[in-house]
């Protein structure tokens, strides 16, 4: 039986929602089917008031293994360095994540507030928010860039705004039966299994995208959502069109722009007005490219692509 600690900082609690709804397999699954004990987690745990911090102090202190620690959330340090503006169970949560951290077999960070700071991070960062192991790409964060847990492996990062449920509970059923050797991260500390591949990939849209068919509106359903709303498919790595969503649909399927949520810049464009929803161009070249294509490149490509366009892709092909 693993043991697991789920903690919460500066977060909205979006990867908790996106965790409890997890499928395959479900939160039920991991205690019943995968031998986890969920010491706590801020939505099931039992322990209130003195309870709690007896539990935390006895995982601090090695009386009880902590296997797996998740955190979700930036780690708050403001107002200057003390992180007074986010106290849990009697001291700042920034203190128990150092001390849990130290003992935590496997540390787990949820979304893109852990991983690499997020929204919160955003400059200014009056909260002083810093992800575990990152502040947006720099390597660092909170835990240091040498920081390993007592397992050997550094932090284990799932990002998104929030991560897909399954990404989670699969991660963590690795980690708990012992599969962490069959885990390789990239060089943001991502699950390879998971972060390979583009958003792009499996998009139902590829065929706009090829010929240059343009969606002009949220919810179109024919057009590629990039050359004009902002979509950061071909450069965003996550298996968002693979793995779908509620096992039916993705942002790109159902009419909206991929903002690029599982990289370390997001929120890109540090969320300046007129620049979420709208591709940035320079005299109508996109200024973000998608990954492997330069430039000059692209200008031919699509070039040929429009040229050659089949009148069919112009048309809905959802009608019934």
């Amino acid at each position: 039986m693993a043991n697991l600690l789920w903690l919460q900082g500066g977060a909205c609690s979006g990867n908790t929602m996106s965790f409890l709804n997890a499928e395959e397999p479900s939160a039920c699954d991991l205690v019943t089917d995968f031998g986890i004990n969920v010491l706590w987690h801020p939505c099931l745990g039992m322990e209130l008031g003195d309870n709690l911090k007896k539990l935390l102090r006895a995982l601090t202190s090695g009386q009880i293994a902590l296997d797996i620690f998740v955190f979700e959330g930036t780690v708050v340090n403001a107002p200057d360095g003390t992180g007074e503006w986010n106290r849990f169970a009697g001291r700042p949560m920034k203190d128990w994540v150092a001390d849990l951290a130290k003992v935590a077999n496997f540390t787990v960070a949820i979304g893109d507030c852990a991983t690499w700071g997020g929204i919160p991070a955003t400059a200014p960062n009056p909260s002083e928010s810093n992800g575990l192991q990152f502040l947006k790409r720099a390597h660092g964060g909170f835990l240091g860039k040498d920081y390993k847990s007592k397992a050997g492996l550094p932090v284990i990062n799932i990002p998104g705004c929030p991560a897909h449920p399954d990404w989670i509970t699969q991660i963590v059923v690795a980690v708990a039966t012992g599969r962490t050797g069959d885990l390789t991260l990239d060089e943001f500390q991502r699950p390879k299994t998971f972060f390979t591949s583009f958003t792009q990939t499996g998009c139902t849209r590829n065929m706009h995208f090829a010929y240059k068919v343009s969606a002009t509106e949220f919810g179109q359903r024919k057009g590629c959502l990039f050359y004009d709303l902002g979509c950061r498919g071909p450069m965003t790595h996550s298996p968002c069109n693979r793995i779908l969503w509620n096992r039916q649909s993705s942002k790109t399927r159902a009419g909206m722009p991929c903002m690029g949520c599982t990289e370390p810049e997001f929120p890109f464009f540090d969320l300046a007005p007129g620049t979420v929803f709208k591709t940035q161009t320079v005299m109508g070249v996109p200024k973000d490219m998608p990954s492997g294509v330069d430039k000059i490149g692209y200008v031919k490509l699509t070039a040929a692509a429009k040229a050659a366009s089949p009148r069919w892709a112009e048309e809905d092909i959802f009608v019934v």
